[in-house]
């Protein structure tokens, strides 16, 4: 487990552009801004953290007979160059399954790579380990970690990992792994997406790959893991988050 303390730091009023004007998330005294792309910035940190690229997951499906056209790897690692030159974090903290199988990172293109290795040159990365990619990323840049353990103000405990623990002690987690999405009925009209979901103990967050997929909160898979009284969800949208209580999405 990698530790390190967060410092105060204000969050600025002029937020770039992808970041929420509207929305903080608030977790062990942290104020954390979402991102339109499912990424979260967490000022005190400086840092990014970013939930399951599944990078090349394109290409594993080929193996398997399924064709997509193979641009996935690109698009995710476009969008993750963009939420980092919009905010400009001293470390970004990528929480498991970064690449869609243990073969993932020995696959990925030449020029993709290095567009990895650059990130990891301009910030300090940590790769932590998922179900789809236990394997270190050799030639990558940046660093492996099972967990992530933030002392937050010297108090709290905060343990970044990549599949969320039944609820148990006084401890907060953030996670990935379970690709949360839901659905909003409104006048007939249903709309599902991609979402942050959180309480006031833990926070999971959306698959950032261009080829994830979304799993409804109804499933089992979620239960157990919030408090449903003070849960909040947080959809993905065009051009802004949209704010829902448990009880409001399926």
């Amino acid at each position: 487990m990698m530790p390190f303390s967060p410092k105060p730091k204000p969050i600025s009023s002029l937020r770039p552009p992808g970041l929420s004007k509207t929305h903080v998330i608030k977790l062990a005294g942290l104020n954390m801004l979402p991102h339109l792309s499912g990424a979260l910035y967490v000022p005190e940190c400086e840092t990014v953290l970013v939930a399951d690229l599944h990078l090349e997951q394109g290409a594993a499906m080929a193996r398997r007979g399924v064709h997509l056209p193979p641009y996935d790897t690109l698009d995710t690692i476009s969008a993750l160059e963009n939420v980092i030159a919009e905010c400009a974090p001293k470390r970004l903290i990528l929480l498991g399954d970064s690449f869609h199988d243990a073969a993932g990172h020995l696959a990925i293109s030449d020029d993709l790579s290095l567009r990895l290795r650059t990130i990891a040159a301009r910030v300090d990365v940590t790769w932590i380990s998922g179900n789809h990619d236990p394997l270190s990323k050799d030639g990558l840049g940046g660093h492996m970690a099972q967990e992530v353990a933030l002392t937050v103000f010297g108090t709290a405990t905060m343990t970044l990992r990549h599949e969320p623990q039944q609820r148990h002690g006084n401890g907060f987690e953030i996670a990935g792994h379970l690709h949360p999405g839901c659905t909003v009925s409104q006048r007939g009209i249903h709309v599902r997406g991609k979402c942050f979901v959180y309480d006031e103990r833990r926070l999971i967050l959306p698959a950032f790959g261009r080829y994830t997929g979304a799993l409804s909160l109804r499933s089992k898979a979620f239960d157990g893991l919030f408090d449903i009284a003070s849960t909040r969800v947080l959809m993905l949208g065009r051009q802004q988050l949209h704010s829902f209580p448990w009880g409001r999405v399926s």
